[in-house]
């Protein structure tokens, strides 16, 4: 997409050096990425521990479970 936005000169020359960018739309692009990927990781810090799919005891029963049937597909070829 292509826009209009007014950038400070020092703004974009630290940009460009820090991202080691030969251009200008490398060193924007660069930064945007870094920005976006730092709020997902922000998101998923903040939700650490939130999810809440299934218990431990609920994970156990089911790996008992899947363990049950591959012995009784074993013992029965």
């Amino acid at each position: 997409m292509k826009t209009t936005v007014d950038i400070p000169e020092d703004a974009l020359r630290d940009a460009m050096r820090y991202a080691k960018a030969r251009t200008k739309r490398e060193a924007i692009l660069t930064a945007i990425e870094e920005f976006n990927r730092r709020k997902r990781v922000e998101d998923l810090v903040a939700n650490f521990g939130t999810l809440d799919f299934a218990s431990n005891d609920e994970i156990e029963a089911g790996d008992l479970e899947e363990m049950a049937a591959r012995s009784t597909e074993r013992s029965g070829r």
